[in-house]
């Protein structure tokens, strides 16, 4: 199955409806967006994930689809990127769900960014009920897209590929891969070393959960100030949960740095309050069953945690609890609501201070259930604060909300269409649930003028897609 382009059709005209029940209300390197160039044409792309596509007739076999950034909005879309391309390792098979995860990455140091991809599904033997799990590297700069496998699940319940992170966390100029790794009583989390070439490499355990234990949510980020890439992880087990942040010293060697009892479904690092340091934000935060405290102990609806990097005190130190209860945050905090489960940050309005996307796919929009929003929070020298809500009943948002869309469930920052201020992509994998196509993502340009400016609807269908793309926006790659 050869890659193909296929031009977008129009725009889905926005519609005006009132029908929204939620209110109006210098970074540092982490939290701008990593220039997702996949195509090498100057503009920020938009990496889909599609684990549960059927491929060839093999149901949940997985594929990528790439929207290219355009100088008015992400206009077009590569076909499918699958294992069924003579480039890239191994065959399209049941359940291998390529394209769980993804994470750019400028693995060779051109400008121009690969893409990493999992499959968590991926059976490295005759038994297709194994999932090992593959991570590769996907290379987009030539005439056909190809693949390097650059880490294997060690047995059959290994999974791996359901979580991964890039960075130079051990600092010497190669991009490094951090990625979870699932055993038959444990899980653990694994460092493989850059240059991300073909395998095999040696990979060092950086934590072993106890018992179901597993990597939940990565992201990378600089929290203790000293211009170098740390790794974040939430992860839970079956009595235990939490969430820790390795740093590497001068001489390369790992070391937990900080560690804390409340985990998240979701992790987002930017320097919030410019002091310097990256915080980190955990979103849908969940306290350790086992221990005695939290530092969200009311969470309606969902909560975010804001850890804050210090240069002086010591990260985490200081830390601050965010609902949709709290002081001019739009919408309100209700149960099921999923506030936090995903996040991204970057700088939308220019201020030189991000702010942080909050998806709450659970809102009930009027009478619509679960049809989703999200809510952008505003960085100030103390944190975040406040937040403009959105679904698909503000006004120019294409599109109408709906039961069940889940829109926000998926969250995404970078400047598509080069204006110099990152937009934001917003998914809604429950869109048109039930079609042969389903779910779809959304641009929303940011604008230091308009409140509402004009978004952009992409989906499978206006695509051209094959049908069996299920829940498009599922995945959405980040930095």
């Amino acid at each position: 199955m050869r890659v193909r382009t296929l031009a977008a059709t129009a725009a889905v005209a926005a519609l005006t409806a009132a029908g929204l029940t939620l209110p109006l209300a210098g970074s540092a390197a982490a939290a701008t967006a990593a220039r997702f160039d996949f195509n090498g044409d100057g503009y920020t792309d938009i990496a889909v994930g599609m684990p549960n596509a059927t491929v060839g007739g093999k149901a949940k076999a997985g594929y990528v689809s790439v929207i290219y950034g355009g100088p008015e909005s992400p206009y077009q879309s590569t076909g499918v990127i699958s294992q069924a391309e003579a480039g890239i390792p191994g065959t399209p098979e049941a359940g291998d769900r390529f394209g769980s995860s993804l994470a750019p990455a400028d693995v060779n140091g051109d400008g121009v960014f690969e893409l990493v991809v999992g499959a968590s599904g991926e059976s490295l033997t005759s038994d297709q009920f194994e999932d090992e799990g593959t991570i590769t590297v996907l290379d987009g700069s030539g005439w056909n897209v190809v693949g390097t496998t650059v880490a294997r699940g060690t047995s059959e319940y290994s999974g791996v590929g359901h979580a991964i992170a890039t960075g130079d966390y051990d600092g010497d100029g190669d991009t490094d891969l951090a990625y979870g790794e699932n055993g038959e009583e444990n899980g653990s989390l694994r460092f493989r070393p850059g240059p991300l070439t073909a395998d095999p490499v040696t990979t060092t355990t950086l934590r072993r959960y106890s018992i179901g234990g597993g990597t939940h949510a990565l992201a990378t980020g600089d929290f203790d100030g000293d211009g170098r890439d740390d790794l974040a992880a939430s992860w839970k087990a079956l009595d235990d949960s939490g969430i820790f942040i390795t740093r590497w010293n001068d001489r390369a060697e790992p070391a937990q740095y900080w560690a804390g009892p409340d985990r998240g479904a979701a992790l987002a690092a930017a320097d919030f309050d410019q002091d310097g340091t990256d915080d980190l934000a955990v979103g849908l935060v969940q306290p350790n069953p086992e221990s005695e405290t939290t530092r969200c102990p009311d969470r309606p609806g969902g909560a975010v945690l804001l850890l804050q990097g210090s240069k002086t005190a010591g990260f985490g130190t200081e830390s601050d609890c965010v609902t949709q209860a709290s002081p001019d945050v739009g919408g309100a905090a209700e149960e099921g609501d999923d506030f936090g489960f995903a996040l991204a940050a970057g700088d939308l309005d220019g201020d030189s201070r991000p702010e942080l996307v909050v998806g709450v796919p659970g809102e009930d929009v009027g009478t619509m259930k679960d049809a989703g929003g999200y809510v952008v929070m505003n960085g100030t020298e103390h944190g975040l604060h406040g937040g403009l809500a959105r679904s698909q009943s503000t006004p120019n948002m294409p599109g109408a909300a709906e039961a069940g869309d889940r829109f926000g469930a998926q969250v995404a920052v970078g400047d598509h269409n080069r204006d110099g201020l990152p937009d934001t992509a917003v998914a809604a994998p429950g869109e048109n649930a039930g079609g042969p196509t389903s779910g779809g993502v959304w641009f929303v340009p940011s604008s230091t003028v308009e409140t509402y400016p004009p978004g952009k609807a992409l989906t499978p269908f206006g695509f051209a897609l094959p049908h069996g793309a299920i829940k498009y926006g599922e995945v959405l790659g980040r930095s």
